[in-house]
């Protein structure tokens, strides 16, 4: 615990944010300021009765800024404060803040002067700099860690190369130099090189493949792709204004000056800025092409005023500087993408060129990735991948409900318009993911490993159950009919309260390798904090998750039974001894019955090093899980058990064993519930 008065007073008192209105295409919204300095919760987020001083703060570029500066000439007293080893040191990378002041800093971390990758945290303060919270990205302790490199940065280099050509690229050497790192993202941490391979990818898309490699074994750790791919519809938004400077370019000056350039079938550099005689742009076809920019422009727009009307977010970084959009993206190139390395969207012209990726959601899906890389940091492969490309879905649908445009109304379908089935069925559908052939309704052991595109669904399910709810409707003339994994019921809450929780779940407590289960742990944590514990919207998210099993039902899902829980935390040693977590059953008569629902939750990398079991109070033992699932990360699951010949009252436990090396985890909760 300590105080950090210089910080309060720079963000509470020195800044304050004058009411400005905001130049916006299709709407106007305003920014306000309140009580002595604080700036004011969007007006957007007013309603729903959440708890006013847990919304996000609608800071301005100069009051980030300053807490940022604050926070980083306090870096070494907060690791102090944290414990950290000495060779840890602390690098501030976001800065958010809650009406009430709460402040949230997110910080990567170096050890022996290496970036850490994995080691991020949030370290969340009240108002007086009392902290309350600590998210890590990893439970893993940083220390003991052998910076001597026993492989050459050649080798991690060749690895890398190899594994970019397998994805089509052609270059014969890294973009950039392996560097030292230290990785942590899974398991114990170890010295690493991070390479980096461009180039392009089969289908023309740049790449920025990302592999890391372990510097002692020469073992591929892991690798993603920095390249964010995305698809939305192609149908235009018909006659909208657009943020233009004078002479007439495609320049925002109210959106942090975002420009909008044409490539010309160009694959690289920056383009022409498009420009004109006058402030018409386009025609409404793909022959013109300002068309395609002038959809760009308007798309990144309504983004921008949805994120900074709803969230009080000043752009991408939150720093009221805007990307810039490129389109005309190849030849006949069918997608779009979000780049890191250029704070840039750019879009293809689709097949034949004539469908232009540029419509609302595929605009609000592209500068989301920027959101995400600038918060979260959500890794893009496995669990976290799916979560990444389910943010952008999420925030796509939420923009394109946002902008109210007639002509391309608010949906939860992605790619509706574009066609490239050729049968004029959707890319995606959030109510079902499954009706695409691919993308999956609800979480597994090993969804990790398939194409994020198709992992983002359960998660992108799990926004369309809160939002709306389960069973038959029609939404805007969409019909929607969404099952659930357990075939219960889930009932919504509203689309804009599950995207207050989604946005505040991922600024606040998401970190870099967050999975389905640290999903279901965040987004809980926030809707408590917004609307009460037990509230009817904490027990919704809770119901929405068991929905696409992650976890179970509140209160087991079965209003008559009886629920017996353990969440206190188990360390689970590596490649070591059995633990167990316990509950004790009373109150029950006879016997178990034949379906006694074992609720696990487990957090551990590589569930294939696990061995789980169910015992019964008179020592019988019913093997849960044995050593399967492979690579993928945690157990999430709810077993049946035929537990009939055992007395129900006693003491049951979960005993859970590694039985390899190098992966750690602990048992997060164990729930009984009996019928």
């Amino acid at each position: 615990m300590r105080s950090t008065p210089s910080r309060r007073a720079t963000a509470t008192g020195a800044l304050i944010a004058a009411a400005a209105m905001i130049a916006v295409g299709v709407q106007t919204g305003s920014a306000t300021a309140a009580d002595p300095g604080l700036p004011v919760a969007p007006k957007a987020q007013a309603a729903g009765q959440a708890n006013p001083g847990k919304l996000p703060a609608d800071l301005s570029p100069a009051q980030r800024t300053a807490l940022i500066r604050a926070a980083d000439a306090d870096k070494a007293a907060t690791a102090k404060s944290l414990g950290l080893g000495a060779q840890e040191k602390l690098v501030v990378r976001d800065v958010v803040q809650d009406r009430d002041g709460t402040t949230h800093t997110r910080y990567e971390r170096t050890y022996a002067g290496l970036p850490v990758l994995g080691g991020d945290l949030v370290v969340q303060e009240t108002k007086a700099g009392v902290t309350q919270g600590v998210t890590k990205a990893s439970r893993a302790e940083l220390k003991n860690v052998d910076t001597t490199a026993d492989v050459a940065p050649a080798a991690a280099e060749k690895q890398a190369v190899a594994e970019a050509k397998a994805e089509g690229s052609k270059e014969s050497a890294a973009e950039r130099a392996p560097r030292k790192v230290v990785w942590m993202a899974q398991g114990s941490p170890v010295l690493a090189y991070e390479t980096v391979v461009g180039g392009l990818q089969h289908d023309g898309t740049p790449n920025e493949l990302h592999v890391v490699t372990d510097a002692t074994t020469g073992k591929k750790l892991y690798e993603w792709q920095a390249v964010h791919t995305g698809t939305g519809n192609t149908q235009y938004s018909g006659q909208v204004t657009l943020g233009t400077a004078p002479s007439y370019t495609l320049t925002d000056t109210g959106r942090g000056n975002h420009k909008t350039y044409n490539l010309n079938r160009g694959t690289s550099g920056t383009g022409t800025l498009f420009s004109g005689a006058d402030d018409i742009w386009g025609d409404g076809t793909p022959q013109n092409l300002e068309t395609a920019g002038a959809d760009a422009h308007f798309g990144a727009g309504v983004t921008w005023d949805y994120y900074k009307n709803v969230h009080g977010r000043s752009g991408i970084r939150g720093d009221g500087v805007g990307a810039y959009s490129r389109v005309h993206y190849g030849n006949a190139y069918v997608n779009a993408f979000w780049q890191d390395s250029c704070f840039c969207m750019t879009y293809g012209d689709g097949s034949g060129n004539t469908k232009p990726l540029t419509s609302i959601d595929v605009a609000a899906h592209e500068m989301t990735h920027g959101v995400t890389s600038n918060t979260a940091g959500l890794v893009y492969s496995g669990e976290s991948g799916g979560l990444n490309e389910a943010t952008s879905d999420i925030f796509a649908a939420a923009v394109e409900f946002y902008a109210n445009n007639a002509q391309d109304q608010g949906d939860y379908l992605v790619g509706e318009k574009i066609d490239i089935r050729g049968n004029g069925t959707p890319l995606r559908y959030m109510d079902k993911p499954s009706k695409d052939g691919s993308s999956k309704d609800a979480w597994y052991s090993g969804i990790g490993s398939i194409d994020v595109h198709y992992s983002s669904g359960p998660a992108n399910h799990w926004y369309y159950l809160l939002s709306e709810g389960s069973g038959v409707k029609t939404i805007n003339g969409v019909t929607y009919d969404s099952p659930t994994s357990d075939g219960l019921p889930v009932t919504g809450i509203g689309r804009d309260k599950a995207s207050l929780i989604w946005f505040k779940a991922l600024t606040t407590k998401f970190g870099s390798n967050t999975n389905y289960a640290g999903a279901r742990t965040g987004t809980v944590a926030v809707a408590t904090e917004l609307y009460g514990a037990g509230s009817p919207e904490v027990l919704a998210v809770e119901h929405a998750w068991a929905g696409i099993n992650v976890g179970s039902r509140p209160g087991g899902g079965n209003p008559g039974g009886k629920v017996f829980e353990n969440t206190a935390d188990v360390s689970i040693p590596d490649n070591g001894a059995a633990v167990t977590s316990t509950v004790n059953v009373t109150g029950v008569t006879g016997n178990a019955p034949s379906t006694l629902k074992v609720d696990v939750d487990i957090v551990h990398t590589y569930r294939g090093d696990l061995v789980v079991d169910l015992v019964a109070p008179d020592g019988s033992v019913y093997n849960l899980h044995n050593r399967t699932g492979g690579s993928a990360d945690n157990i999430v699951q709810t077993y049946t058990v035929n537990a009939s010949s055992e007395v129900a009252n006693g003491a049951w436990k979960l005993r859970v064993q590694d039985r390899a090396a190098i992966d750690t985890g602990y048992i997060n909760s164990f729930k009984l519930t009996f019928p």
